[in-house]
């Protein structure tokens, strides 16, 4: 685990950051930023020792940031439409370039990418590698993402050649371990009889806990280079969100409802190859059927009836 080094996270009140944060400031010091809209959700950072300040990377300013971090993880991330896309490059691509020059001497930088870079493949059981084309992808929920995606991955790849900085880009497929996961969202969809809308039947997913991200950070930051290294941050198992929605209904004896919705230029499946990122961290460590249905029985405890 990781110890004694002065960590910055950007986008530190966001569902990623918050476990990793927390891990982490048990032995770090841990700096954390966010535009901090609520200016409440700096209450329960600073009680777990993180150092919070308020930053906007649309119009970064660094004057009250050091810029002696030893490590960099940037998990900041502004979801638009397609009317905001000018504002979306300036908060996902611009401003992280300058805060990554800021903190250039750091000895890694880790810069969150996600599956939304990969141009779609019509196989849905196809595992994107890290050299599969980019660029062509479309995401419903945030129309902005791929070309942001592929901004950021751009800027960090030049910002390690320029600046000489060890950087890896890690692309993240879906994250699970908490109640705000997409996971937890199928699982409530399941307990409330709601459809569950997917783009394509199966819909194949390799997904990650938390507890996994944790303990493979510090092997993903030794893997920073220059030029920067490009690796799959996934699970070790590829399951169809179809899938997960029938555990959950076996173990809550609710029937799950599908509704297929496909998505122009959307990929029919969003299924990661871990081979790289194995070779780096080892397997992972959590069970995905496990994990859910510990997810199931917190959500199903929290709405019951008081």
């Amino acid at each position: 685990m990781i110890r004694d080094e002065k960590i910055l996270i950007t986008g530190i009140t966001g569902m990623v950051a918050e476990p990793l944060a927390g891990a982490l400031a048990q032995d770090n010091e841990v700096w954390g930023v966010a535009r901090f809209a609520n200016p409440e959700a700096r209450i329960a950072l600073e009680e777990a020792g993180v150092t919070t300040r308020a930053l906007d990377l649309g119009a970064p300013d660094f004057s009250d940031l050091p810029a002696d971090f030893t490590y960099v993880l940037h998990l900041g991330w502004m979801r638009a439409g397609l009317s905001e896309l000018q504002a979306a490059l300036r908060t996902n691509v611009e401003g992280p370039g300058l805060l990554f020059q800021h903190c250039r001497r750091a000895k890694a930088t880790l810069v969150m990418s996600g599956m939304g870079v990969y141009s779609p493949h019509p196989d849905p059981w196809h595992a994107y590698t890290e050299t599969d084309p980019i660029g062509r992808a479309a995401t419903a929920y945030a129309p902005t993402s791929p070309a942001s995606k592929a901004g950021i991955e751009a800027v960090a790849r030049f910002c390690a050649r320029a600046f000489d900085m060890p950087i890896v880009i890690a692309r993240l497929n879906t994250w699970m371990g908490g109640t705000r996961s997409y996971p937890a969202q199928i699982i409530r969809s399941v307990l409330a009889g709601e459809p569950i809308r997917v783009p394509h039947d199966p819909h194949p997913q390799t997904p990650i806990h938390a507890d996994d991200m944790i303990w493979q950070l510090e092997a993903l930051l030794d893997a920073a280079a220059t030029p920067a290294r490009i690796v799959n941050w996934c699970g070790d198992e590829t399951l169809p969100i179809q899938d997960w929605a029938r555990m959950a209904g076996e173990w809550s004896g609710m029937e799950p409802r599908f509704a297929i919705e496909a998505i122009p230029g959307a990929p029919p499946g969003s299924a990661s190859d871990p081979t790289l990122r194995q070779s780096i961290t080892g397997p992972s460590r959590v069970n995905f059927a496990d994990a859910l249905r510990r997810l199931s029985d917190d959500i199903a405890h929290q709405e019951e009836p008081a």
